[in-house]
């Protein structure tokens, strides 16, 4: 059964993203900000309550330390400097999820580390053994694409989760459009349900040139800053509750 997850609590301080207490009841999976693009500790303790009220699975979504740019930025970072990040944030998280009688169960790259990670294997290579010298029982979650079988390869005994986007729009080759380029970002709900329905019903995802792309899929991602993501969380639920 494909899970709908979401980038949630991703306010910080007075700055309010989207009301998280609308969405969190729809999902399936929290991928809750870490600190280092978004949120604060007030906010991940808002989120991780919301989480625990709606039994919802909570996902450390950690990013490169780039409040400014919301994580969308590659900042320059030996590996090492890479898993030490990594790892402070899925801590940081874990301590307030634990402090409030719950958990994490999987961790998904945010922004440009998570294209980074998908462009650069050595960088997958380094948060695959920072989870597994942190705790390798928890879960990395990946873009679904071509290199599925190569990164299993590597992950060996760390699972990973694949996902695909349904507010994304992808190149030729399977991978997300840039944010910067005209298009990256769908809005329009009835075009998401279409993708939604493709990816339940055979396996494939569309390009922004309409090439039909075969990917797997464990879960369905809606990212929490979309300007529509309440309403784009509502009809992907109805769908996945219709045809799951």
């Amino acid at each position: 059964m494909i899970k709908l997850n979401c980038d949630i609590g991703e306010s910080f301080g007075i700055w309010q993203l989207n009301d998280d207490s609308k969405i969190m009841p729809l999902i399936d999976m929290a991928n809750i900000a870490c600190g280092f693009h978004a949120s604060d500790p007030l906010n991940i303790q808002k989120s991780i309550e919301l989480a625990k009220r709606f039994n919802i699975k909570i996902g450390a979504h950690p990013s490169y330390p780039d409040l400014v740019g919301f994580g969308r930025r590659t900042i320059k970072c030996s590996l090492e400097e890479i898993k030490a990040i990594f790892i402070y944030q899925i801590g940081a998280l874990r301590a307030i999820a634990n402090k409030n009688g719950t958990d994490i169960s999987y961790v998904k790259p945010h922004g440009a580390l998570y294209n980074d990670m998908m462009n650069n294997i050595e960088i997958f290579e380094a948060l695959v053994s920072a989870l597994r010298e942190y705790d390798k029982s928890l879960k990395l979650m990946v873009l679904s694409s071509n290199k599925n079988k190569k990164l299993k390869d590597i992950a060996k005994d760390i699972e990973l989760i694949f996902e695909v986007f349904a507010d994304r729009n992808y190149t030729d080759d399977g991978f997300l459009v840039p944010r910067g380029k005209k298009d990256a970002v769908i809005t329009d709900i009835s075009l998401v349900i279409k993708r939604v329905k493709d990816i339940l019903n055979n396996q494939i995802i569309y390009s922004i040139n309409n090439r039909a792309l075969k990917l797997s899929a464990d879960t369905i991602c809606v990212h929490g800053d979309n300007q529509e993501a309440l309403n784009l969380v509502k009809a992907i639920k109805e769908v996945l509750d219709n045809e799951n």
